[in-house]
């Protein structure tokens, strides 16, 4: 039942994406050409195996890798490598393993670089049970809508006087109206029933008062979609004791960073959670959120669904419907089927194993 659920929700993404954004690109049904940025640790891996299967499908899809470092340009300004700009400018549509953040010291987060980039403002992250994968909830079917751009992850700090660190938190009203559009747009073609904005303005009542009144005024052209509005650390402790209680969740930056990964753990990690960031010109990335597992790196064990997921919804994104749904069905049959599984699924096979039977039944299915 819940993996019927699940391929009910995805399929109905790339609508709600589309209708969302106007300025969404048109995609032709010749071959396109994607941006793929595989990432560290063990993103070079998962990559291949998503190609890999792709290929099985006979997806049309070229890919154009590029690697994202970071460089800094004129000024000391931190910048992503100007190949990955442009192939990224020119073809709109990207797929991201995970990328490695120094902590502390050196430059900043790529992920958020790139969200700055192309200002990819809406992270959507649905989080939903699968069949067949046991975890204490079976029945999960939420999703979280994160603003991408500003909040704490602004990236504006500096240090007032030794030993005293500054962190400013921007909240514009601009963005905290499109993400709320965005929100309920998204709610009202995917039929969902309530928007529940997440938020602390009991504290923060200017910057997280500004970002709830903007939902609120977006709300009212929304009469068909009940709204909610409730503390984060409400919500918290709510989704863990019954996470049915909640359908569409918006909320400013950090806070989705935080809930989206609790959402994830759900049902069962991030390793089998899709992630898609949405831009206003027509740009989009989908990527796995997971870390880059570096002791695991090339060690065949990586679990390649997170990305693979994700890269189906970069197929609904682009209206590839009838390969992401073949592409799906064959992933979620062999988790259902259990034999076939990577460690941290609960089995003991191997990425390339749990890749090669995903491919088989792709095959067997035309």
């Amino acid at each position: 039942m819940a993996g019927n659920v699940w391929r009910s929700l995805v399929s109905q993404l790339p609508k709600a994406l589309k209708y969302q954004n106007q300025a969404t690109r048109t995609f032709s049904h010749g071959v396109q050409t994607v941006t793929l940025i595989p990432g560290d640790g063990i993103g070079p891996e998962i990559s291949d195996a998503v190609m890999k299967i792709f290929d099985a499908a006979k997806a049309p899809i070229t890919w154009e890798e590029r690697n994202v470092t970071a460089i800094q340009g004129p000024g000391g300004k931190w910048m992503i490598p100007p190949e990955a700009k442009e192939s990224m400018d020119k073809n709109k549509m990207g797929l991201k393993g995970p990328l490695k953040t120094p902590i502390a010291a050196g430059h900043p987060s790529m992920n958020l670089l790139l969200r700055k980039t192309f200002d990819l403002f809406a992270n959507v992250r649905p989080c939903v049970s699968i069949e067949g994968y046991k975890t204490p909830y079976t029945d999960v079917n939420l999703v979280t809508i994160r603003e991408n751009t500003e909040g704490e992850y602004s990236g504006i700090e500096h240090v007032i006087v030794d030993g005293v660190v500054q962190s400013i938190k921007l909240i514009t009203e601009g963005a905290s109206r499109r993400i709320a559009q965005f929100a309920f747009e998204y709610a009202r073609n995917n039929q969902r029933t309530t928007v529940t904005a997440v938020h602390k303005a009991n504290i923060m009542r200017m910057s997280d008062g500004l970002f709830l009144k903007k939902c609120r005024e977006i709300a009212e052209d929304f009469k068909d979609i009940k709204f909610n509005e409730m503390y984060l650390d409400t919500v918290c402790l709510n989704m863990v004791q019954d996470p049915t209680e909640f359908d569409v969740l918006v909320m400013p930056n950090l806070y989705g960073d935080i809930l989206s990964d609790l959402c994830a753990g759900l049902i069962g990690g991030l390793g089998v959670t899709p992630s898609g960031n949405i831009g206003a010109d027509g740009v989009a990335i989908f990527e796995s959120v997971h870390g880059t597992a570096p002791d695991i790196a090339g060690m065949d064990m990586a679990n390649p669904t997170a990305l693979l997921l994700s890269a189906v919804m970069m197929l609904r994104h682009m209206g590839l419907h009838d390969y992401g749904q073949k592409i799906e069905t064959a992933c979620f049959d062999t988790i259902r089927d259990g034999k076939t599984l990577t460690k941290d699924l609960g089995g003991n096979s191997k990425c390339s194993e749990f890749t090669d039977d995903i491919c088989r039944r792709i095959r067997d299915s035309d």
